[in-house]
């Protein structure tokens, strides 16, 4: 009898466009035939074959990794861009820091201190200017 392994993860199974081919390597390697024919065959004179060759496989092989390459479900350009950001762009030595919030709370409670202070602060003059009896001209 027959037996055919099913992927548990179907988010990794991609759809097929054409010869068995995603749509993501479809377009990659009809970018680098349109790259590195024309420049096969212009540079083979001039170069000779097997330079032109090797200059044409180096050319597309960018292009074919771009196509083939993924690693831990990102194409080659996201994990490029992402080590690009991590290695040069972000600090290597980011310190831990905690926000304290008991110290929030304790400053929160010394600022409704010191306006509970303000305000008694001007409570008093206002009594005592009340009380004060106003004095007479004589």
């Amino acid at each position: 009898m027959a037996y055919v392994n099913v992927p548990k993860d179907l988010n990794r199974v991609k759809t097929k466009v054409a010869l068995n081919l995603t749509r993501r390597q479809l377009i990659c390697f009809s970018a680098a035939g349109l790259v590195g024919v024309p420049l096969y065959l212009f540079t083979r004179q001039g170069l000779g074959n097997d330079m032109a060759a090797l200059l044409m496989v180096l050319v597309m092989l960018p292009l074919f990794a771009f196509a083939l390459y993924e690693k831990d479900g990102m194409p080659l350009e996201a994990f490029i861009g992402n080590y690009i950001r991590v290695r040069f762009l972000y600090p290597r030595i980011r310190p831990y820091q905690t926000e304290n919030f008991y110290r929030l709370i304790q400053s929160e409670i010394n600022h409704r201190k010191e306006l509970r202070i303000r305000a008694d602060n001007k409570n008093r003059k206002e009594r005592k200017t009340k009380k004060q009896p106003a004095q007479k001209a004589s």
